[in-house]
């Protein structure tokens, strides 16, 4: 279970109340591109642990939620941008993880209502556009 804060981000999590209004509160990471990594790099045992992103979704399209306001198992958030990789992919992935992890890195978020997320299914709910 992941405590969501608004305006603070995950309980527990390195930046859970970094600094005010801060873009990454909290990140999304594809499960898919998980399976996707552990094949292209030939590490069947890598851990979702490895990209150090705070929530894991299957299904679902993040590209999508960028800029959009959006509700994930009755949290609010709100999507500000990509996840970009940096350099530790190659030394806990492969190397070249990096690079190949451009475009795949997840999305960043703000939390927008306070709330606990669960393993398990979730329904989605889209808002609208942030402007």
């Amino acid at each position: 279970m992941a405590k969501c804060r608004a305006g603070w981000g995950i309980a527990g999590d390195r930046f859970y109340g970094y600094r005010p209004g801060y873009k990454g509160q909290v990140t999304f990471f594809k499960w898919e591109t998980l399976l996707e990594a552990r094949e292209k790099f030939g590490v069947a045992a890598l851990s979702p642990a490895a990209f150090r992103r705070n929530v894991i979704v299957q299904g679902i399209d993040l590209e999508v939620l960028l800029e959009r306001r959006f509700t994930l198992g009755g949290v609010e958030f709100e999507g500000t941008g990509e996840a970009r990789p940096c350099h530790w992919m190659n030394q806990v992935v492969a190397p070249g993880a990096e690079d190949w992890l451009m475009g795949r890195g997840g999305l960043r978020a703000k939390v927008l209502s306070d709330g606990e997320l669960t393993v398990g299914p979730v329904e989605l709910w889209l808002a609208q556009e942030v402007a």
